[in-house]
């Protein structure tokens, strides 16, 4: 399917009538953003209101143009609040955690985390399962544990902001703030883009390639969380206590995300091309998706996901001009960013403007990603700076 015919399918989306679900579904929002305003305005600021607008407007949108969306936040905000009744009817997160048997099991953060982590692991194998018996109801399952994964993530997260208060007010802070809390995140945007492209373009033979990615980010977390105790909550440093941090974070990990997205159904096209070449009749080959639906899908999320790292890369040179005093100072963290966001430019304009498709494009998808991951997590390991805050 080539991109034009995409751009028309988003075309005609927006021109759908207006049903009684998606009034219904404004009006959800809107009543929560209102609840929020309520019961924590007097602790913002005015950007911070301002996220909370543009956030609303945000989701309004992004529910009307994937219906799926609104299921998920329905089913987070159920959870969440059963689970902030809890721990107000306890006032003790460890008194909570231990005497209520849905918080202690389900709903805390930990065991929120826990049981996304479990569920993750086990879609990739479910996924490959399908792709090898063509099953539809395997697949199905698949789906709905990557669905059911999501959702806990969410919760998690949602629960370990509330936590945070609890613990000790000088704590609270959005749960974006640490190489644990980003690990959550990066993994639950990446899925959830995923589900998106799966449910839209039909891609659930790549399912178990992008889970793939997602599984050793979860391997990481729970290494981090049981040999590092990263799980613990902790204050804040002074320079993470900024609005900048609650929309720089989340527009790096959609970039983050959208990379990782795009080296595996890399992976996924070279590995069919092989097949093809050895046998034009292979099995595994046609079960996978047309090389040329594999090369626009990664030249769509890569587009995506640099639109979004750029934004994040501005956001954080305006961020470190208010924390440190310059917008640019070659810290390894800036500068391996950098390097990240002209890889992806060039490969962007190589593939524009050159028209370079198939095999070299899916082996750069994947090279970048290894350059991402450099920049992500090797930088902390490896080197020092302003940024040593996230060091392991």
């Amino acid at each position: 399917m080539q991109t034009e015919t995409y751009l028309e399918e988003f075309k005609n989306e927006g021109k759908k009538p207006f049903t009684l679900r998606d009034v219904a579904w404004i009006a959800f929002v809107i009543l929560g953003s209102f609840y929020a305003w309520t019961q924590y305005g007097g602790l913002m600021d005015q950007y911070e209101i301002g996220i909370l607008g543009g956030t609303t407007v945000g989701l309004i949108l992004l529910g009307r143009l994937w219906p799926s969306l609104q299921t998920l936040t329905v089913s987070v905000s159920l959870m969440v609040m059963l689970a902030l009744w809890t721990y107000n009817s306890h006032g003790n997160v460890i008194t909570a955690n231990e005497e209520a048997f849905f918080l202690k099991f389900l709903l805390s953060s930990q065991s929120a985390i826990m049981w996304m982590s479990a569920l993750f692991v086990m879609a990739t194998a479910t996924y490959f399962l399908a792709l090898y018996n063509k099953s539809d109801f395997t697949y199905k399952t698949a789906n709905f544990m990557v669905w059911a994964a999501a959702t806990f993530g969410l919760v998690g997260m949602m629960v370990r902001w509330r936590e945070s208060y609890i613990i000790n007010f000088n704590y609270g802070h959005i749960p974006v703030s640490s190489l644990y809390e980003v690990f959550i995140l990066f993994v639950v945007l990446t899925s959830l883009m995923y589900l998106f492209y799966e449910q839209r373009y039909k891609t659930r033979a790549l399912g178990g390639f992008v889970m793939l990615v997602i599984s050793a980010a979860v391997g990481f977390l729970l290494w981090y969380t049981f040999g590092k105790d990263a799980h613990v909550i902790q204050p804040l440093v002074p320079a993470l206590k900024s609005y900048w941090m609650k929309i720089h974070v989340p527009a790096n990990f959609v970039g983050y995300g959208s990379f990782s997205i795009a080296a595996m159904v890399g992976v996924a096209y070279l590995l069919t091309e092989r097949a093809l070449k050895k046998n034009p009749e292979s099995s595994f080959a046609s079960r996978m998706p047309a090389l040329e639906a594999m090369d626009d899908l990664m030249y769509k999320v890569i587009s995506l996901g640099f639109a979004f790292f750029t934004i994040a890369t501005v956001l954080g040179a305006a961020w470190a001009a208010e924390a440190w005093g310059g917008y640019w100072s070659w810290d390894p963290k800036e500068t391996w960013a950098l390097i990240v966001w002209l890889n992806y430019a060039a490969w962007l304009h190589m593939r524009m403007s050159k028209g370079w498709r198939g095999a070299p494009m899916a082996w750069w998808a994947f090279i970048g990603l290894l350059i991402t991951t450099f920049a992500f997590l090797g930088v902390n390991m490896f080197l020092s700076g302003l940024h040593s805050y996230g060091e392991l």
